[in-house]
C-alpha cells in the first residue's frame, strides 16, 4: 500500500477548488503501480472529493462554469448560514461552549463557526472517491478531473488530502 499526503491551503470568503489530478499522476507514477485501486480522501468535514469534466470557460470570479453551477445549485439547498439558530440548529449552544472553551480563535471570532452550510454541502458530496488503475493510468475518461473542494468560506484553513494506493 502507498499513501501520500497533500497539504493544501484554501481561502476566505469563497469555496476553494483544487484540482489534484497531476498531483495524484505523479504520485501512481512514483510509486510505479501498474494496476490498482486509488482513493482519494478528505480529512476534513466541510470538505469534498469528487470526479468531475474539465471546463474552458471561467465566470468573473475565476469558478469554471461546473464550479459556478454545482455551487449555485448548493446554496439553493443549503444557504449559507449568517445566524444562530435561523435556518439551521447547528452549532448548538453546548457546541458553541465547548468550541470556545477549546479554541481562542472561536472566542476572538465566534461567526466562524457558521458553517452548518458546508458541512451539509460536504456530506451530500462525500469525502472521498475511489478510482482503478489500469496500466499505470487512473481510469477517468479523457475529459475528467479529481477535485478537493472546501465549501467553508469563513476563514483560510490548511487542509490535507490523503491520497492512498492499494496495488497488487
Amino acid at each position: 500500500m502507498f499513501i501520500k499526503k497533500i497539504s493544501l491551503k484554501t481561502e476566505w470568503n469563497r469555496v476553494t477548488f483544487v484540482n489534484l489530478t497531476e498531483q495524484i499522476e505523479s504520485f501512481i507514477k512514483e510509486a510505479g503501480v501498474k494496476d490498482g485501486m486509488l482513493l482519494v480522501q478528505s480529512l476534513h468535514t466541510t470538505c469534498s472529493v469528487f470526479y468531475e469534466e474539465m471546463v474552458h470557460d471561467l465566470d468573473g470570479l475565476g469558478y469554471d462554469f461546473l464550479q459556478h453551477d454545482l455551487i449555485r445549485g448548493l446554496n439553493k439547498i443549503f444557504p449559507k448560514q449568517l445566524l444562530y439558530d435561523a435556518d439551521y440548529k447547528y452549532p448548538g449552544p453546548k457546541h458553541r461552549k465547548l468550541s470556545y472553551e477549546q479554541h481562542e480563535e472561536y472566542r476572538d471570532n465566534p461567526a466562524i463557526l457558521l458553517n452548518a452550510d458546508a458541512h451539509l454541502k460536504a456530506t451530500l458530496l462525500g469525502f472521498s472517491i475511489m478510482v482503478t488503475i489500469e496500466d499505470g493510468k487512473m481510469l477517468t475518461g479523457e475529459f475528467g478531473d479529481i477535485y478537493f473542494v472546501d465549501w467553508d468560506t469563513n476563514r483560510e484553513r490548511n487542509r490535507t488530502c490523503v491520497l492512498s494506493i492499494i496495488a497488487q
